[in-house]
């Protein structure tokens, strides 16, 4: 596994964030898809992220990516889909408008979860096992 270091830190750090259409209307169209990972990807890299996996379904978009340490989740989420959805709206505004009759394009809820190369029941036994010898 490959570790990631900064000044102070050496990390492995891998969420997958899960974001769905405003009223899960299905917007998502190939179009839509190609525009939200170029927006993504330069999102991504300025905040100092790598996205390893992305991918979208009709009402929602999937994303793997590995953060830094310093990153504030919640900030980051909530930024991330403010500017996609600016865009979005802005460059896709006829093809939204049967769906959205307010500034709309994500639901206000998100799905972010941890990820690991171990299974829970594995990093809890090693950590129960650190004060036995031998």
């Amino acid at each position: 596994m490959q570790y990631n270091r900064n000044r102070h830190a050496v990390y492995k750090l891998t969420y997958h964030l899960v974001v769905a259409t405003k009223y899960r209307h299905p917007v998502i169209n190939e179009s839509v898809k190609k525009r939200l990972e170029e927006i993504d990807c330069d999102l991504f890299s300025k905040w100092k992220c790598e996205i390893l996996e992305i991918n979208a379904e009709k009402d929602h978009l999937h994303i793997l990516f590995d953060a830094p340490p310093q990153i504030h989740l919640s900030n980051t989420v909530n930024s991330f889909k403010t500017v996609t959805s600016r865009y979005i709206r802005k460059e896709f505004e006829e093809y939204l408008k049967p769906y959205y009759w307010k500034p709309y394009f994500w639901s206000k809820s998100y799905l972010l979860l941890t990820t690991g190369g171990a299974p829970i029941s594995v990093i809890k036994e090693y950590i129960k096992n650190q004060d036995r010898e031998g």
